[in-house]
């Protein structure tokens, strides 16, 4: 397969030469260029276009998110944005999303060398997502330690027993999102009502971004959305998303679901892990679940999407039409774990329709 080729830009000298080491050290990516600004940045954009781009924030001259949304007006390609910006997760993120950033990584710290291994991991994995991204299916304007080893949900929980608690009233949603998940989440979120069910969200993002997220989530829908916290019920009309480089199980205890919020290896390849909050629920839930895979790159879920089936839960998959990489769902559907395949705008309705069944 052919290299993905990728621009670097950023003011600092230390942070480009850091970017080229990490995105170099793949076999499967080619770093075509750098540039200290968006303005040199256009001029090797009109000599040879890149597949992907790694973008700053905060440059001279002028911003990065004024950059991107030029470049979305002008020429879309996809982006990462790359910034230390967003980590105390402030509206930078969300702005980045909403102009069109495909997924954004942290800057990696300099000289602290194994967070720089295990984000070097991470921003190689998320530039070859991009490359695969399908700008034209979005809808509005993963972390790993070692990329040799590839743990399963085994190395968090064991499998579901069938002893889940036998079918109640109270229906659990459990979705699962990475690649372009973000936006997507936000167009199912903003279509259900006050009274949904509760719903507990994996999406793959580092640490310091799902406050934001599920910040600007709560301020735009119906339901109330939140960062997970450990010992959080889920509740009717309450969503829970969970933190950023911990992963979350649906447990019960009695008549009631709450979450666990729980360090532990990354399971296919991610922390937080959709496998991790599929299996749970089909221990925990069994067919009181409802299990949803939604668009992003790899397999992580395909497995605990099947064990939701097996459990007597509902399944569902987003369509390839509008996922913007078809990566995650494509996987579940080979393995036969999705009952049913969607589109994105249909998700939410067939949330409810559920719900309205029990």
């Amino acid at each position: 397969m052919p290299k993905v080729r990728v621009l670097v830009i950023d003011d600092s000298a230390s942070v480009r030469q850091t970017l080229v080491d990490i995105l170099s050290a793949d076999p499967g990516i080619e770093v075509m260029g750098v540039a200290s600004d968006p303005f040199v940045a256009a001029r090797r954009i009109a000599e040879d276009v890149p597949d992907v781009i790694t973008l700053d924030v905060e440059m001279p001259r002028m911003d990065g998110i004024t950059f991107l949304r030029k470049l979305m007006a002008q020429r879309p390609i996809p982006v990462v944005m790359c910034s230390s910006l967003t980590e105390a997760g402030s509206e930078t993120l969300m702005q980045a999303l909403e102009a069109g950033a495909v997924d954004i990584i942290l800057k990696p710290r300099i000289g602290a060398a194994d967070h720089l291994a295990e984000s070097a991991d991470r921003i190689r994995d998320v530039v070859k997502a991009a490359a695969r991204a399908r700008l034209g299916a979005r809808r509005t304007t993963t972390r790993s330690l070692d990329p040799g080893t590839k743990l399963t949900a085994d190395a968090m929980l064991p499998p579901p027993t069938g002893a889940a608690m036998a079918r109640t009233t109270e229906m659990v949603a459990c979705l699962g999102a990475s690649t372009g998940g973000t936006e997507a989440l936000r167009e199912v979120l903003q279509a259900l009502p006050a009274n949904a069910p509760g719903i507990i969200i994996v999406q793959h993002m580092p640490a310091g971004f799902t406050a934001a997220f599920s910040k600007r989530l709560n301020s735009l829908c119906e339901v109330e959305v939140k960062e997970a916290q450990h010992g959080d019920p889920v509740l009717r009309g309450h969503v829970l998303i969970a933190p950023g480089d911990k992963h979350m199980l649906l447990e019960r205890h009695g008549a009631r679901y709450q979450v666990a919020i729980k360090d532990g290896p990354p399971v296919s390849r991610h922390r937080p892990s959709v496998d991790v909050l599929f299996r749970s629920a089909a221990r925990a839930a069994g067919k009181n679940a409802m299990g949803v895979i939604m668009t992003g790159m790899g397999d992580d879920g395909a497995r605990g999407l099947l064990e939701l089936k097996e459990a007597g839960a509902m399944t569902l998959a987003q369509d390839e039409a509008t996922s913007i990489v078809f990566g995650m769902p494509k996987e579940a559907i080979a393995r036969g774990a999705a009952q049913k395949v969607t589109a994105l705008e249909h998700i939410a309705r067939e949330i409810m329709a559920v719900d309205r069944s029990r």
